[in-house]
């Protein structure tokens, strides 16, 4: 009898190709018991804050995403300097996003495709995301990502104090299920239209208990149990307008309350926020401050888009040091101003 498995699958799948396990991949770049106890005292710091506990504002903030890490070293630097400075008042964690979600096409980041030339170097990826994650760590900096992919977070949770579900898959089961596994705080984009009773449903569905198929740390296939993830909250973008001024706020808090949730949220000055302009963050910061100062704000915490230089470029082979690739972000005297106002 022959066998004919193969004329029903994989028919389009070119390659299959074995990776370093999570184990494997941790054991050569390990995170320590120094390290370790940093990263559970940030994520007890963001808890405080989004639960009310702290008053000081959460602050996310770095590149759009990361492409060079000898550029991310230096923000990190820059911005773990400033950081000390400014804690009585901000609690800063730094973006170091490795996914990027595409609307159709497009590069999906460095961990899919380190060398920006469609190799997807997988394998290299994640070995130099998880060194730039131990190299930022060891600045003192907290790190903040947004998980994409579900099989990632084995490979790089264990580094991260704070994590995003972006604006398109916010209504995914599969990362409202991530997320109630997630060790971490987790923050819930609107939808890109500005819709955000779907990413108040992914707070209540990521706050219970759920099953799902998943991989351990050896790589192997297993049935993922879940006990729910009480430090979930929603981020304000923006859609097809804006929503960081008072009023949308209030609204979205409001909203929450309703749904009885904790009237805590953070506002992307990003996006559509800032209209995709990466100037317009400072005034959408500028709100944010306002609004915090006449008291009684539901607003927590604030991300921003920013890097060592301004604007953005596309991926070529004579790229301006330390500016995105992806959107554009405001560059490192402006966000130093910022962070000291």
């Amino acid at each position: 009898m022959t066998n004919d498995i193969h004329l029903t699958e994989d028919l389009r799948v070119k390659e299959l190709k074995k990776l370093v396990t999570p184990a494997k991949l941790k054991e050569e770049l390990p995170l320590g018991i120094e390290l370790t106890n940093k990263v559970l005292a940030d994520r007890e710091t963001v808890r405080d804050i989004i639960h009310l506990r702290d008053d000081r504002m959460l602050v996310v903030i770095g590149p759009c995403s990361i492409h060079d890490p000898s550029a991310a070293l230096d923000y990190a630097q820059r911005l773990a300097k400033v950081a000390d400075q400014v804690k009585d008042r901000y609690f800063i964690v730094m973006r170091v996003y490795f996914e990027k979600p595409r609307t159709t096409i497009g590069w999906k980041g460095f961990i899919n495709d380190p060398h920006l030339d469609d190799s997807c170097d997988m394998e290299f990826g994640l070995h130099a995301a998880r060194k730039l994650l131990l190299d930022i760590a060891m600045l003192g900096l907290p790190i903040a990502t947004e998980f994409l992919d579900p099989i990632v977070p084995q490979y790089t949770a264990d580094l991260v104090s704070w994590s995003a579900i972006g604006a398109r898959t916010t209504e995914s089961q599969t990362h409202r299920e991530m997320s109630s596994g997630l060790s971490m705080p987790v923050g819930f984009k609107n939808a890109t239209d500005g819709n955000i009773e779907i990413a108040i449903n992914a707070i209540e569905s990521a706050s219970n208990a759920h099953s799902f198929l998943g991989i351990d740390q050896d790589g192997h296939t297993a049935i993922v149990k879940t006990t729910g993830n009480p430090n979930t909250h929603l981020v304000l973008r923006g859609g097809k307008q804006p929503n960081y001024q008072f009023p949308e706020v209030t609204y979205a808090a409001c909203k929450l309350e309703a749904a009885g949730l904790e009237k805590t949220l953070m506002v992307d000055c990003s996006h559509a926020n800032a209209s995709k302009v990466a100037r317009n963050q400072v005034k959408v910061w500028e709100s944010i401050l306002e609004q915090r100062a006449k008291g009684n704000c539901p607003i927590t915490g604030a991300m921003v888009e920013s890097f060592i230089e301004e604007g953005n470029q596309k991926i070529s082979g004579n790229l301006t040091y330390g500016q995105s690739i992806t959107d554009p972000c405001i560059d490192w005297a402006t966000t130093e101003k910022m962070l000291r106002m």
